[in-house]
């Protein structure tokens, strides 16, 4: 098959951030940040180093918040300049989208009906061609994630193509899991996903995370799918749906993934990146020399 170019992402952010509540009550979770960079960002960053051309935030009326961050505010700017924080001011310029020149849609899904929905509530802004759907509580450091599964689609025969990593056998029962039938390299072909399955169901142990490319028909799957687990249409469901019609694909990510969507993830995120930068050495040695000084009766 031919492939059309991926020139949309769609950031599904309309989930209520449960795991983190009191912190997320005021704030969205896609604000919360790894060290001093909210996920959002990191989210964006990733779709415009793959070159994406529209962005779609599938968002809720509550959390106006990300669409203030999101978008470039000249006031708050020129504050900052007038006082002195010409460097801030420039950083946050060069982070932010800005209209006519970025092409940025903000659409709100109003219940939560499931993933499936989210990339659903997406489907009257997207262009022309296959999707990106980029999940911002899945951080995924090194290698734009996004762009390598782009690059990659490029090349193969299949409509759909998600980011998968391998997993332990007893973590099978967290993730969906491909169901494998051929590997060439870090790219394998399947023939649908098990959501969650016991270690001894299984089809593999090849995880997929927050990161799809899917062809277009994706969104009239949604709009016939069914309600699956939790009564939410599952975005799962609808991939598994279109396996056979226009065929799955997996890819092995070079990146390192860290699920911010919990707080022992968010908290790795936040060491990992902390220990590569030199200004925060001392307070990583001193931690660690406390955790192995004896405690005190």
């Amino acid at each position: 098959m031919t492939q059309t170019p991926v020139r949309t992402a769609i950031f599904p952010v309309a989930g209520l951030g449960t795991r983190f509540l009191p912190a997320t009550k005021a704030t969205p979770k896609e604000l919360l940040p790894v060290l001093d960079t909210p996920l959002i960002q990191y989210a964006i960053d990733e779709a415009r180093e793959a070159g994406i051309e529209r962005m779609v935030f599938v968002s809720h009326p509550s959390k106006s918040a990300i669409e203030r961050h999101v978008m470039d505010d000249v006031h708050l700017r020129n504050t900052l300049k007038e006082r002195g924080k010409v460097e801030l001011a420039s950083d946050l310029k060069d982070a932010a989208l800005r209209a006519p020149e970025d092409d940025v849609v903000f659409t709100m899904q109003h219940e939560p009906l499931g993933l499936g929905h989210a990339v659903l509530c997406a489907k009257d802004h997207v262009l022309p061609g296959a999707v990106a759907v980029i999940l911002p509580d899945d951080l995924i450091l090194g290698r734009g994630c996004i762009g390598e599964l782009i690059e990659a689609y490029q090349s193969m025969d299949c409509g759909h193509l998600v980011a998968t990593m391998p997993v332990a056998a007893e973590e099978t029962d967290k993730y969906g899991i491909l169901s494998v039938t051929d590997r060439t390299g870090n790219v394998l072909r399947a023939n649908g996903m098990v959501e969650k399955p016991a270690a001894a169901d299984a089809p593999s142990r090849d995880a997929v995370v927050g990161r799809y490319v899917l062809d277009a028909s994706i969104f009239e799957t949604l709009t016939t799918q069914a309600p699956g687990a939790g009564n939410e249409i599952q975005l799962t469901d609808a991939i598994n749906t279109g396996a056979e019609s226009v065929g799955l694909g997996g890819l092995r990510f070079s990146g390192q993934r860290f699920d911010c969507g919990n707080k022992a993830g968010m908290l790795q995120a936040v060491l990992h990146i902390a220990a590569q930068d030199p200004e925060y050495k001392d307070v990583l040695d001193a931690f660690v020399l406390q955790g192995q000084a004896p405690i005190a009766a």
